[in-house]
């Protein structure tokens, strides 16, 4: 069982909750993640990015947006309460050194894996020039947190409603262009957000790296729900990744594969909504 020690919402639907879990917090390196579970017997396994970690507390900090039923009642649970299972930290840790210069692209939550990666890449000697983004500015997350990382910061909207009017790619575009150019890009987000950042450092052969978020269930490479092609070869998101040549990741393929578990989320969802709906309807009887 793991204390919630910290509750705030970020946004509409996102979330930041400070966990207890000092085994996970001494253990943990940039880019790795953990799988929790509200319910042993028949609760959703959830991958998450460890946001941060605090050693000395003894947590972890994760960020998640509410998009099903799992994440739905995860936000619903406040502080004081418990979260059942914990495993962690998954995942192979970002390799960090001293690269030169490199551009860190966050795309909506994206923002929050990003994090503590640019934390490290800045304490190895990197100059790290970061790119925020969100549909609007009321999406936006981890600004300055972000800003103070970071050597130069550019942030985006669709909409324009704060910042750049632009997508993440058309300053990243620019940063490529220039003389030197970067030595390396990370980019986190969607994955068609990640697909199209990759797409904009190819022609000018920026290594670029991306952390990829497929559906999980064991963590262990056991189960394949996480398998990607990346260089015509299956990996396994949970132990090969989560972080992977954005330049080699068939994310066509990956994105269909998501799209596939698309019914199944939605069914959850409105059933729970369904059944929020009797108990209050029984409630006012």
């Amino acid at each position: 069982m793991n204390k919630i020690l910290y509750k705030k919402q970020l946004s509409e639907t996102v979330f930041l909750m400070r966990v207890e879990a000092p085994l996970i917090a001494e253990e943990r390196k940039a880019g790795q993640f953990v799988i929790l579970q509200l319910d042993n017997e028949y609760g959703e396994r959830i991958p998450l990015t460890i946001a941060d970690a605090d050693k000395t507390e003894g947590s972890i900090t994760i960020i998640f947006q509410v998009v099903g039923k799992s994440t739905t009642d995860l936000a619903e649970k406040a502080e004081g309460d418990f979260i059942e299972t914990i495993v962690g930290p998954l995942g192979t840790p970002t390799h960090i050194k001293n690269y030169g210069t490199v551009v860190c692209v966050g795309g909506g939550i994206g923002v929050a894996p990003l994090h503590p990666i640019a934390q490290a890449l800045k304490a190895a000697g990197n100059k790290v020039i970061t790119i925020i983004g969100a549909r609007n500015k009321e999406l936006l997350i981890l600004e300055d947190e972000m800003k103070a990382i970071a050597d130069e910061f550019v942030v985006c909207t669709d909409d324009g409603s704060y910042g750049r009017k632009a997508l993440v790619t058309e300053p990243l575009k620019e940063f490529c262009e220039m003389d030197p150019k970067p030595d390396m890009a990370i980019a986190i987000g969607p994955p068609v957000m990640m697909k199209f950042c990759a797409e904009t450092t190819r022609p000018y052969e920026v290594y670029t790296e991306v952390s990829l978020n497929t559906i999980m269930v064991d963590g262990t490479g056991m189960c394949g729900g996480c398998r990607v092609n990346v260089d015509g070869k299956a990996k396994f998101v949970c132990v090969d990744g989560p972080e992977f040549d954005g330049h080699k990741v068939d994310f066509d393929n990956m994105i269909s594969r998501l799209n596939s578990y698309k019914k199944f989320e939605s069914d959850a969802h409105n059933c729970r909504l369904d059944q929020q709906i009797k108990e209050k309807e029984e409630a006012a009887l």
